[in-house]
């Protein structure tokens, strides 16, 4: 299950309801995406050192997606179906699009253009 930044940002805050979302048999996904701008989030937060510790604890037990070769073929059907639908998504989400069609892993995330892509169940909470 692949958890979007606001996810990872409910996480830390330590929101329970979405790491309830993830059963036990699924594995918690960060796209290194998401933990580029989690971290850009945190360069002017009073709690800065420790969430970046935090980061680093959950990037521990999670497995972290890294953009390949393969990730660039769903990147380009992640665009033309939200173009073809004329419902734009911002580029870092259709990387995380991306991602999760590639490995067949829902998203969990806040953002409801993730539900105009074809193949990509978003799990809100």
């Amino acid at each position: 299950m692949i958890l979007d930044t606001n996810a990872i940002s409910a996480w830390a805050d330590g929101q329970g309801d979405v790491i309830k979302l993830v059963p036990v048999s699924l594995a918690v996904a960060l796209p290194v995406i998401c933990i580029g701008e989690y971290l850009w989030g945190l360069r002017n937060s009073r709690s800065r050192d420790a969430l970046q510790a935090w980061l680093a604890d959950a990037i521990k037990v999670a497995v972290v997606l890294d953009i390949t070769l393969s990730t660039t073929a769903a990147y380009a059907e992640v665009k033309s179906i939200v173009q073809a639908k004329g419902r734009p998504i911002p580029p870092n989400d259709a990387w995380i699009a991306a991602l999760a069609l590639e490995h067949g892993m829902p998203v969990v995330s806040r953002d409801k253009h993730f539900d105009y892509i074809d193949g990509i169940d978003r799990i809100a909470w």
